[in-house]
């Protein structure tokens, strides 16, 4: 075990607690419309060159014509070189102008938005506005081409797009409901986040295709009929048929469509697609259905036959690629790929002819993104951890030589965008000391201009006090941690915890930015004379492959001894009350709850699990299968991981919460648990939350977290 690394107090001021505001629950759900977090700048982005950024504020009024884009310059960040437009000075130019959310630049004096189903530009130099595109009311899965002004959309399980003359042309369209065109395919897993993509020169368009006529329907219930209505989504089960993936080409001028022969089986996964710049080829990254093989293929666009595979990648336990190839700049036949085949996400640099030309990165730390090119194609900027994987920054990074320059000096997680011209970022950043700070980067010089900085919006309320620690798991792998302690602490006294948990892959809770990524009803409980604590076990993200293969065949195991690792800690403290533990989670989260309530009995005297996995058979495939592969393959992982053989075990209070639609852990779950415990005579609580999804958001949020804590505060007495 090591010792705490960093103890931070979260409040700057010195008031007496008496004088300071109390949080509530209300507050902490609906913490950003009270000011309580961090101010910022709304839709700030580069405003189409490198000498300028933009940013939005809204009428407070809601009166929709004092809307306004400030245009400052980036260099200076003087009043005398911003420009200021509002939704009133754009109506005077004849076109439509509702509520700026966001808009998107298309040059340097012009930028183009939304009002109700078209696009319209402004140029606030001229002062001039046009509609650029209509599309139909209908429209969903929107993917503009802002260059050659092409409209890509979905209205049901169809494919349209839209061009300057015409709404609506059909690029695929089909009366089969089980065959869904336009829309992102294999439950979007594998980095995959849309269905259509333009190729480079908007002369056609690629999309997905998926045919679910294999695929169980799975029933939700609509109680806002009268009588109930049953509405029926695709559900694919782990180890049950998949949908079939494919691959469209439609040709814009002549209006015809071929279709990749990506060939059997046909449940394998079609993922990543890149076009080639000169749009002769498209890349896909194909995995088998047991997600321990990867091809990467090149596909002729004009006839659909696959050229070759490029490359392979094998893992014993699972292949995952979430990036696309990243085209060299000037280059057909130059890109850059992300891959974990050496234990961490790093960037190796290929040809099109499937030649490794070299490993450009050898990182021990996760690389999460290539944010583009310098001009001269020599640079390659990107995402990483660095060495601390609590945080995030940005690198420059020489393609031939590996030389790499931190761009974001300050200790935090760094969300910068590159400039158009890549001579600058913007760099929008916080720590645990820091609530928001804003700045631009010069990547040469380094040289920083700071645009905005925010100050402790919670300096006049009773916060917690956060500190980081670190432990060591049982085969060696530091484990982050983050414990929260009421401002008032008293090392005296004993204190009751609750232990918030995810614990799955593609999450990671501990974070060095503000709060240290912790949600604002963990000060609540602080207040209220908790202590609240978080580990990041094995298996959760920002750590690389070796760190979260540990769960593959038998998810929750590996993952509940380090939540024990953190359970022991706490006992180590001499102000914990080890007799008065709780614990709470959502989704994974909620099956690591009812997991440590039914599989290490006593542990904790109250659980809440919301949302949570129950067995692991009625969990999608694409997920599951990766990390548990199928119930006939892993029957004993299977066996092991369902919580309902452990009904007996429960000791303690055990809530129980599920949103009535959700499509992500179907109710089943939670519903199959109720019932054993039924079966069992073992008393818990559930509560339903009609009509909500995997989560449960607005206004009843205050509901659910009012449910949850004071369910803790009341049974963990």
């Amino acid at each position: 075990m090591k010792h705490i690394l960093i103890a931070i107090t979260l409040l700057l001021t010195i008031q007496n607690i008496a004088q300071l505001k109390q949080l509530s629950i209300e507050d902490c759900e609906l913490g950003y419309w009270k000011g309580l977090y961090p101010s910022s700048l709304m839709n700030l982005q580069w405003a189409g060159t490198d000498k300028q950024y933009s940013y939005i504020t809204l009428d407070s009024k809601r009166e929709n014509t004092n809307d306004t884009i400030y245009v400052k310059n980036a260099s200076t960040n003087s009043k005398m070189a911003e420009h200021i437009i509002t939704t009133a000075d754009i109506k005077k130019s004849n076109v439509d102008a509702e509520r700026f959310y966001s808009i998107t630049w298309l040059d340097a004096s012009s930028f183009y938005y939304t009002s109700g189903n078209s696009f319209y530009s402004y140029n606030y130099q001229t002062k001039k506005g046009e509609k650029r595109i209509s599309f139909s009311e209908k429209a969903e899965n929107k993917d503009y081409n802002k260059d050659y002004n092409l409209m890509a959309y979905t209205i049901d399980n169809n494919l349209y797009i839209a061009n300057g003359k015409e709404i609506k042309i059909p690029v695929f369209e089909s009366s089969n409901k089980n065959i869904v065109t336009g829309q992102a395919i294999h439950r979007f897993e594998f980095g995959i986040s849309k269905g259509t993509f333009w190729s480079p020169k908007g002369t056609a368009l690629a999309f997905s295709q998926k045919d679910e006529t294999n695929v169980a329907d799975y029933p939700l219930l609509d109680i806002n009929e009268t009588p109930g209505k049953l509405t029926s989504i695709k559900y694919p089960m782990a180890g049950q048929p998949s949908e079939h993936g494919k691959i469209g080409i439609y040709n814009i001028a002549s209006g015809k469509t071929i279709f990749l022969q990506t060939g059997e089986p046909l449940d394998h996964y079609l993922t990543n697609l890149s076009w080639g710049p000169n749009e002769e080829f498209i890349y896909l990254a194909e995995v088998n259905r047991e997600q321990n093989h990867m091809w990467f293929n090149k596909y002729d666009v004009k006839t659909g036959e696959k050229v070759k595979t490029l490359f392979e990648e094998q893992m014993k336990e699972w292949a995952e690629p979430e990036h696309p190839a990243f085209f060299i700049p000037a280059s057909n036949t130059e890109f850059l790929w992300l891959s974990e085949r050496d234990g961490f996400q790093n960037i190796y640099h290929y040809n099109t002819d499937g030649k490794l030309i070299k490993q450009v990165t050898d990182h021990k730390w996760v690389t999460n993104d290539i944010l583009g090119f310098s001009k001269d194609a020599k640079t390659v900027f990107i995402k990483g951890t660095s060495a601390d994987p609590r945080e995030n920054h940005t690198f420059a990074i020489d393609i031939k030589t590996g030389k790499e320059t931190n761009l974001t000096k300050a200790a935090g997680t760094h969300n910068t965008q590159l400039s158009p011209n890549k001579t600058a970022l913007i760099d929008n950043w916080s720590s645990l000391t820091v609530p928001k700070q804003i700045d631009i980067v010069n990547v040469k010089s380094l040289a920083t201009n700071t645009i905005h900085t925010s100050e402790n919006p919670l300096a006049d309320w009773e916060i917690g006090t956060t500190e980081f620690l670190t432990l060591e798991s049982e085969d060696g792998f530091d484990l982050y941690g983050r414990i929260i302690k009421p401002r008032n602490f008293d090392a005296s006294k004993k204190y009751p915890v609750l232990v918030y948990v995810y614990g799955g892959p593609h999450a990671q809770l501990v974070t060095n930015n503000w709060l240290g990524g912790a949600r604002l009803w963990m000060h609540y409980m602080a207040s209220q004379g908790y202590i609240v604590f978080t580990l990041d076990g094995r298996g959760s993200g920002e750590r690389g492959y070796d760190f979260e293969k540990v769960i593959h065949r038998h998810l929750g195991d590996n993952e509940m001894k380090d939540q024990l690792l953190g359970v022991d800690y706490l006992k180590s403290l001499k102000y914990v009350d080890s007799d008065r533990m709780a614990v709470h989670g959502w989704s994974f989260g909620g099956f690591m709850t009812t997991s440590l309530m039914t599989r290490y009995p006593g542990t904790f005297t109250t659980g809440v699990a919301g949302g949570p996995v129950i067995d692991w058979k009625w969990y999608e495939i694409m997920y599951g299968e990766r990390y548990m592969d199928t119930p006939e393959q892993n029957p004993e992982g299977y066996k092991t991981a369902s919580l309902m053989q452990y009904v007996k075990n429960l000791e303690g209070n055990l809530l129980m919460i599920h949103g009535t639609v959700d499509d992500v852990v179907v109710m089943q779950h939670n519903l199959a648990f109720v019932q054993a415990c039924v079966s069992a005579g073992v008393q818990i609580d559930f509560f339903p939350y009609p009509m909500h999804k995997h989560n449960v958001r607005g206004r009843d949020r205050v509901h659910l977290m009012t449910k949850i804590l004071n369910y803790i505060i009341e049974e963990n007495k």
